[in-house]
């Protein structure tokens, strides 16, 4: 009997932009690379996004909107979905985290958890 939700796997690997920032005027701009795989073996399509970002003042932002980057993918198992995507903060350091809301084939909805990640300004962290 397959499972019933999948196995989702979420994977972010931040990078900081220099070249689009400008502390002098507290813009940091990071890019974020996310891996998602469907690490079990039902298929499941990610509908939405949720994501909490936080600055190094507390400032707390959440982002809600449907699909990634424009895509919903469907993921079959053992397939992953990768797009890159960014955000701006006023401080150079600051953490994201979040959430996939996913739909297995038969229609039952869940959720996978975005593991928190830093964003950082070279430097700033040892």
């Amino acid at each position: 009997m397959a499972e019933k939700f999948p196995h989702i796997e979420v994977v972010a690997v931040p990078q900081y932009l220099a070249d689009q920032s400008d502390p002098d005027q507290h813009r940091h701009v990071f890019a974020y690379t996310i891996t998602v795989t469907n690490t079990g073996g039902t298929p499941a399509q990610l509908i939405a996004r949720h994501w909490i970002i936080t600055d190094a003042d507390g400032k707390v932002e959440e982002v809600r909107g449907l699909g990634v980057v424009g895509h919903q993918p469907l993921l079959q198992p053992g397939e992953r979905f990768q797009y890159t995507s960014g955000c701006v903060l006023t401080t150079p350091i600051g953490s994201m985290r979040g959430s996939y809301r996913l739909v297995t084939e038969t229609g039952e909805p869940f959720l996978a958890d975005i593991p928190a990640f830093t964003l950082a300004a070279p430097r700033i962290l040892h």
